[in-house]
């Protein structure tokens, strides 16, 4: 190799090291996430993202879904810059997360959703070297009255809908997309299972509720249940259709359902289901439940 390429490669080298690029998904295996809400609050705090990044790496914590509101104005907007910097200096993965329970019906709601979208896509552009990595959606359709009810699935089409334009709109500026869905979305006919779980190339279960810290049940009965009704949904998401063009599922769990036994459950995710293609990983909800601990 001559002296101008050896000197080119160390260039390079520098560059990539001093403004490392997007963190892929894909780079680490199954994701170890975690939803941040209320970023305005959190990230007043001192330290904040050092905070934040500390508690990821002590977690293995691979990516984070912060919620933006309130914090893409000017002041917000160094805040996030300066997360931005340290989570991916700690290889941490940064998705701006959006919740909705009417982008399902389109129009000003799925405007609205879009509108927030192309801001980060705006912010991306002129924080070119603390860019966000992807968008995570967080709409939930099945909150609204009409909605309710086990089988009822009549939002599907419209979410389905929503994550479409959300992903195409997102693509445009290089970030991947991934969703919150509910248990009941997995229960659907095969072609409404198709559909959802060909939109998105990654998805999140919320598997809520399963336990309690007062239900008297043992840590071992806990980590059984979790491990069978995980298995459960991942196979019923499967069922009939080729796993292999699906969305990846991570599971997401929550604080108030296992308090302390928190991350003894989130590693029963990853024995119980690592071995499984679709499984995406696990998800903590959520960094405010630790700071209000």
């Amino acid at each position: 190799m001559n002296s101008a390429r050896v000197t080119c490669w160390a260039i390079f080298v520098v560059l990539l090291g001093t403004n490392p690029p997007n963190i892929d998904a894909a780079d680490s295996g199954p994701a170890h996430a975690m939803w941040v809400w209320e970023s305005p609050t959190v990230l007043a705090q001192a330290n904040a993202a050092e905070n934040l990044g500390a508690f990821c790496q002590a977690n293995g914590i691979s990516e984070i879904y912060i919620s933006v509101n309130g914090s893409m104005d000017t002041t917000g907007q160094s805040r996030l810059d300066d997360l931005i910097g340290v989570l991916h200096t700690a290889k941490v993965r940064v998705d701006a997360l959006f919740s909705s329970t009417d982008a399902d019906e389109g129009g000003a709601h799925l405007q609205k959703l879009l509108s927030e979208v192309s801001a980060i896509e705006s912010f991306n552009q002129s924080h070119s070297q603390r860019r966000f990595d992807g968008i995570h959606l967080d709409i939930e359709p099945q909150q609204r009255p009409e909605n309710k009810g086990s089988g009822n699935l009549t939002f599907l089409s419209g979410l389905v809908s929503a994550y479409t334009q959300v992903k195409e709109l997102a693509a445009k500026g290089g970030l991947a997309v991934n969703a919150d869905i509910q248990t009941k979305l997995l229960k659907g006919t095969l072609d409404q299972r198709r559909m959802l779980l060909t939109s998105l190339p990654g998805m999140t279960l919320m598997l809520y509720e399963l336990s309690s810290p007062t239900d008297g049940q043992t840590e071992d009965a806990k980590a059984a249940k979790l491990e069978s009704e995980s298995q459960k949904y991942l196979q019923m998401a499967a069922s009939g259709l080729d796993a292999s063009q699906l969305a990846r599922i991570s599971i997401g769990l929550r604080t108030p359902d296992y308090g302390d036994l928190l991350p003894q459950m989130l590693h029963i995710l990853d024995a119980a289901n690592g071995a499984n293609a679709m499984y995406g990983g696990w998800a903590r909800h959520s960094y405010n439940d630790v700071l209000s601990h």
